[in-house]
């Protein structure tokens, strides 16, 4: 038995048996949870027989943490931030957060989450200041920081592969999906996403981030739900194979000290929507479920795939399934008894199907707010009963809170049985004791998490999965297009944000050789690169899909209410420089930024070659344009045809269904109507598609 690298900055080391130990209680006798030669399991459970009602209720709270050297304002030289903010209502605010020292020490919190970002030996630093404030407590449990996905590129305002970010920056998780689909239709297999896996295990590491709330293994069913673009499509196959390869690269065979934990979510499954409303709102509140086996065939098989993988944690979705709305479900011929509570107060959902019936050992962990703001089905009940429900269906600890008063209101009223409350912490402690975090891993090396950021071998990996994640849509010009007289422009709802892409698109564009032209009129191609957004998932309303301005356009709400919206400004503009340059025999290329399923019947006519990205590196969209590099991505989604097919009644339904794939829509149709857009060279945009030349 090999003796741990311990270090201590305010405990001691006791010896014992010739073995050194940490005493992190005080006491200057081996306890059975300081001693790495027992087994994760027992010193989870001696640990959770020394701890108090509260230090029990703040493990099962994870709340947000920021760095104090991320701060734009006020002194941002501090490592810790000792700042007390007061609740905003906001998503992310729903309740006051307490400076970080106190956090620890009075809330007793263990788990939080980091959303900075900053240069990992930074992170590592922090990550070393927090845990030697948990050591200094009573019984010196260390802090567990966990972050949402940060391997993706986010932003194409900034050429991720000429930043020195802490992370390799891959192309989303639909661009990720897409190259993995080029690669299968090529004869390969799925390399990329295990080398993906090693490098965000790798870097996180350095850092000291040890939990993943990461990857999404929802199937898009609806095209407007907001979260689309974190996902890896709409397919349950392929994002069942790609989820079941990343968490044993992610996390390994069982949790080691070298693992990251990872938090698949959202169970069992998020994509059908009503109608694309987000359930962070009132509006988005259900999950519909109109079709027959719809849950069973399309929304399930990722996450039975990801449970074989054994994640350490599996998280809910805000949702809660409708009876009025939804047609019965049956998951291996039994029938499923909906209750009308979001997933996480779903103790079917929870102890039944994930448990029982898929076989889960880890814990799970609710999404943000879900006793406050997010509880649906729970809104009359008083807080301490929400705890109450959430805990006893099943979930063990409770997203982006710190409300530890009415969770130990709800233990102390008796509303948890005791023992609930020490199987929860038994589950939570023995993750971080299988992540060493107790022993060795509780301080990082800020100097080897300086070095690893600053190696090139994560972002060679990323930027070869850019390449390959381009999808050609259309080719009538023929690729490649020429290098000479080249007019670049970028368009966005947002008009300053086009302007930096565009500055951006062109300086990349120089750098590859390609010679520019300051106005339209006098270039040969034009290449324009169309980025839509529409809102975020912290949006009450559900995307909007087509491609133009749509500032006269009125869309209703499921409240009744009316908003207005555009995925593109100055679309006007767009449409000007495609048409001239196309009356005047001149190439019109068009990239689309692939976030959600948009309708393309407003740009793809107008246009001689399409081709998609999914945040998507422009250098590498460029390559693929002038001929450096074969188009090889394929489409990850369906592209609807036109709005009539997602068209809402007066009763609130769908023509087209809310929770099946866009690739089997067409199943549910009145006969002669087809969900998928059709170009007018008579290719058909289906999950799948994409040219090769």
């Amino acid at each position: 038995m090999k003796q741990p690298d311990l270090t201590v900055t305010s405990k001691s080391l006791i010896e014992v048996d010739g073995f050194k130990f940490k005493d992190l209680n005080g006491n200057g006798i081996l306890d059975a949870y300081e001693d790495w030669r027992l087994t994760s399991e027992e010193r989870a459970k001696d640990l959770v027989s020394q701890m108090t009602t509260d230090e029990k209720v703040g493990m099962m709270l994870i709340n947000q943490m920021n760095m104090g050297k991320a701060k734009k304002e006020g002194d941002n030289t501090q490592v810790l931030d000792e700042e007390f903010e007061k609740a905003d209502g906001s998503p992310m605010k729903r309740r006051d957060k307490y400076p970080s020292t106190e956090t620890m020490e009075r809330l007793k919190l263990r788990h939080f989450i980091l959303r900075d970002n900053m240069p990992s030996e930074d992170i590592a630093e922090w990550v070393n200041k927090v845990n030697e404030v948990a050591e200094a407590t009573r019984l010196g449990i260390p802090a567990l920081i966990a972050s949402n996905s940060r391997n993706e590129n986010s932003d194409v305002t900034i050429e991720g592969d000429k930043t020195e970010g802490s992370f390799s920056l891959y192309p989303g998780t639909l661009g990720i999906a897409a190259a993995v689909q080029g690669e299968l239709s090529a004869d390969a297999d799925y390399t990329l996403v295990e080398e993906f896996a090693e490098t965000v295990r790798k870097e996180w590491l350095a850092a000291g981030i040890r939990k993943g709330y990461m990857y999404m293994a929802d199937i898009v069913t609806d095209p407007r739900w907001q979260r689309s673009y974190g996902t890896f499509g709409e397919n349950p196959d392929l994002v069942g194979e790609i989820i079941s390869r990343l968490i044993p690269g992610i996390q390994g065979e069982k949790l080691s000290e070298d693992s990251i934990a990872m938090t698949i979510k959202h169970f069992p499954g998020g994509g059908p929507r009503e109608n694309g409303f987000d359930p962070h709102y009132l509006a988005g509140k259900w999950n519909v479920y109109r079709t027959p086996g719809s849950l069973e065939d399309y929304h399930l098989p990722p996450f039975t795939k990801a449970v074989e993988k054994n994640p350490s944690s599996i998280m809910p979705y805000y949702s809660a399934p409708s009876i009025e709305k939804s047609h019965w479900q049956a998951i291996e011929g039994e029938i499923v008894p909906f209750e009308e509570v979001g997933m996480a107060f779903n103790a079917y959902m929870l102890q039944t199907l994930l448990r029982d019936k898929l076989g889960f050992k880890g814990y799970v962990n609710s999404d943000s707010g879900v006793t406050d703001n997010t509880a649906w089905g729970m809104e009359e009940a008083s807080v301490p009963v929400r705890f109450a429900k959430v805990v006893n269906a099943g979930t063990d600890i409770i997203g982006a809170t710190n409300d530890v008063g009415n969770l130990k209101a709800a233990v102390v009223k008796n509303f948890i049985a005791p023992q609930r409350i020490d199987q929860a912490n038994v589950r939570l402690l023995k993750e971080m004791f299988d992540l060493g975090l107790f022993d060795d891993k509780t301080y990082v090396d800020v100097e080897a998490a300086k070095a690893v950021r600053l190696e090139q071998a994560g972002r060679e990996k990323a930027y070869e999965a850019h390449l390959k994640s381009v999808t050609l849509l259309k080719n009538e010009a023929g690729l490649p297009v020429g290098k000479d007289k080249v007019y670049v422009e970028a368009f966005h709802k947002n008009l300053e944000k086009a302007e930096k892409i565009t500055r951006n698109a062109r300086e990349v564009a120089k750098e590859l050789g390609i010679s520019l032209v300051d106005d339209y009129k006098e270039a040969e191609t034009a290449i324009l690169f169309l980025q839509p957004e529409s809102g975020d998932y912290f949006n009450a309303t559900p995307g909007l899909l087509e491609l133009e301005i749509c500032e006269d356009k009125t869309n209703i709400a499921m409240n009744g209410d009316t908003y207005k919206e555009t995925t593109l400004s100055n679309y006007k503009r767009f449409e000007k420089i495609a048409d001239e340059m196309r009356a005047a025999g001149k190439t019109v290329v068009a990239s689309v930024n692939i976030t959600l399923p948009w309708i393309l019947g407003n740009v793809e006519p107008k246009v001689d070659i399409l081709i998609a990205g999914y945040d998507t590196f422009l250098k590498a969209q460029l390559e693929v344009l002038i001929g450096n590099y074969q188009p090889k991505g394929k489409l990850p989604l369906t592209l609807p045809k036109n709005t009539a097919v997602i068209a809402v009644d007066e009763h609130g339904v769908c023509v087209s269904r809310n929770d099946v794939p866009g690739y089997d829509k067409d199943k549910y149709f009145r006969e002669g109507m087809t969900y998928a857009y059709e170009d007018t060279s008579g290719n058909v945009y289906k999950f799948g598609y994409g040219l090769t030349k």
